[in-house]
């Protein structure tokens, strides 16, 4: 190959190099791809619905469903406490919050697997696709959360409910929820390129970690021998946080919600680390 000279070499605009330690993490290039990053924003929200008959509508009708067949199973057959919330209320709040962190981790989980046409064709920050996947996740739920706002509304007219100035921490909770998905969701991404039955795992795993998760049950009705337990998980803290702000029940603590943002850390470095040692050799994998 015929050498260039220095001269050519210093003008242009774009050197790319492989990433040769752990540390590499060229974080700053999400902000350079900023515009990508809307690109797969739009692509992935509109994707969801398209070429169906109700459309969008499905973003509030399948919250509603979901909130109805929680009422009838666990509220009037199993008749789990509420801690006096109305059923259809308390429901809701649990399914709305669970469907952003569930969708968030099982799209994550498949950045490899799902993008690897993408991926062999043209270089861009690979991290640029799980963190549109949060994005994208953050308009469907913010159409369900204000279907959720209007239900509150009526029940703090009618008595029933009882919301206060701790609504304003929801960005934070939602941060670290999105950083929880976002930290698990690369880490199994990342092991996915080599241990594909990780997919079937995850979609199996979430769906029981929902029930280790106070989402249709207050985490004031678990039992004391293990009550530590559930204090364990850090989306339980987020959870009862959320229905102490909006409701007026559940256990708020301001250490539950540092433990799960200090897990939520550790989740994001593990998953950051992994996603960039897999990103240089994974296509030799998939």
């Amino acid at each position: 190959m015929p050498s260039v000279p220095q001269s050519e070499i210093e003008t242009w605009s774009l050197i790319i190099r492989p990433r040769r330690a752990w540390l590499d993490l060229r974080l700053g290039e999400l902000w350079q791809y900023r515009n990508l990053i809307v690109q797969f924003v739009w692509r992935d929200f509109v994707s969801v619905y398209k070429q169906t008959i109700l459309g969008p509508l499905w973003y509030i009708i399948q919250p509603i469903l979901v909130t109805l067949t929680f009422t009838v199973i666990f509220g009037n057959i199993a008749r789990l406490p509420t801690d006096g919330m109305p059923q259809f209320l308390f429901y809701l709040s649990g399914t709305v919050v669970w469907a952003y962190f569930a969708d968030c981790i099982n799209k994550t989980s498949q950045t490899f697997i799902m993008n690897a046409h993408l991926f062999g064709k043209v270089y861009f920050p690979r991290l640029a696709v799980p963190v549109s996947i949060l994005f994208s996740n953050l308009i469907s739920f913010g159409i369900q959360f204000l279907l959720f706002i209007g239900f509150v509304v009526y029940y703090n007219f009618a008595g029933l409910a009882h919301t206060n100035v701790w609504v304003l921490l929801t960005p934070i909770l939602l941060l670290i929820m999105a950083g929880l998905g976002l930290g698990l969701g690369i880490i199994v991404s990342s092991l996915t390129t080599r241990y594909r039955d990780l997919r079937f795992l995850v979609t199996f795993g979430v769906q029981l970690l929902m029930y280790a998760t106070p989402v249709i049950y207050p985490a004031s009705s678990v039992p004391g021998q293990f009550h530590w337990l559930i204090q364990a998980n850090p989306l339980t803290h987020l959870f009862e946080a959320f229905r102490f702000a909006y409701l007026g029940v559940g256990e708020f603590s301001g250490s539950g919600l540092v433990y799960s943002a200090g897990i939520m850390v550790v989740f994001l470095i593990i998953g950051a680390l992994l996603f960039n040692r897999v990103e240089a050799t994974f296509m030799d994998t998939v």
